[in-house]
């Protein structure tokens, strides 16, 4: 049984991490959304880093596979990353403006699309999917009619709910496991003692058959 019980007790450790990693996100989050400035220009040195260390491995990768056909496409692709990875380190605000005009209009081609696609369809999700429609055109305008200024904050939210998300997942993830984990341990506790009481009485049967 010490076997079990240690890996239950990992198990239940891990799943603890996971619900503490969950609190800290969650906070993050939060902040994020009270200072969405901050989480905007977080958000962009963080995929900047992200861009030029991606670069810089497939470059390595690259490097590696120096003599394949696909060597210079590696090289291609691992110094394009580098580039605007270290564009958008530089250069933060003006990266925020320009994927937030990106976004702006991906909400209002989405959001078009959808209304459309809902009046001429007119399938059994009509309302859902008008009120999606709706939505990302409203969505759309707001960011697009707001822009530059729009750039301060819309990264920032979308990041922040993201990490607010993530880390409601996490906790519960962490909290159920732990339950999970905490009930079949029980229930393995309460099969051992219930093994160990009636093994005396499986052994006087024993002996009372011997005679």
């Amino acid at each position: 049984m010490d076997g079990p019980e240690r890996e239950g007790r990992k198990l239940h450790r891990s799943f603890g991490g996971l619900a503490l990693l969950g609190i800290l996100l969650v906070v993050a989050g939060l902040v994020g959304l009270v200072y969405t400035g901050v989480a905007t220009l977080t958000s962009m040195i963080l995929f900047g880093w992200l861009l030029l260390v991606g670069g810089l491995v497939g470059l390595v990768h690259a490097v590696q596979s120096r003599g394949t056909s696909y060597f210079w496409l590696g090289v291609v692709v691992a110094a394009l990353n580098i580039a605007a990875g270290l564009v958008v380190i530089r250069h933060p605000h003006g990266t925020a403006e320009a994927l937030t005009m990106f976004a702006a209009l991906l909400f209002l081609t989405g959001g078009v699309f959808r209304l459309v696609g809902s009046v001429v369809v007119r399938g059994p999700q009509f309302g859902w999917t008008l009120l999606q429609g709706a939505f990302g055109l409203l969505l759309g305008l707001l960011v697009l009619f707001d822009w530059p200024h729009s750039s301060l904050y819309v990264l920032g939210c979308f990041f922040s709910l993201a990490l607010l998300f993530d880390g409601l997942g996490l906790i519960a993830i962490g909290i159920g496991g732990r339950r999970i984990v905490s009930m079949v341990s029980e229930q393995m506790t309460a099969g051992g003692d219930k093994g160990e009481e009636t093994d005396p009485l499986t052994q006087d049967s024993q002996k009372r058959s011997e005679t």
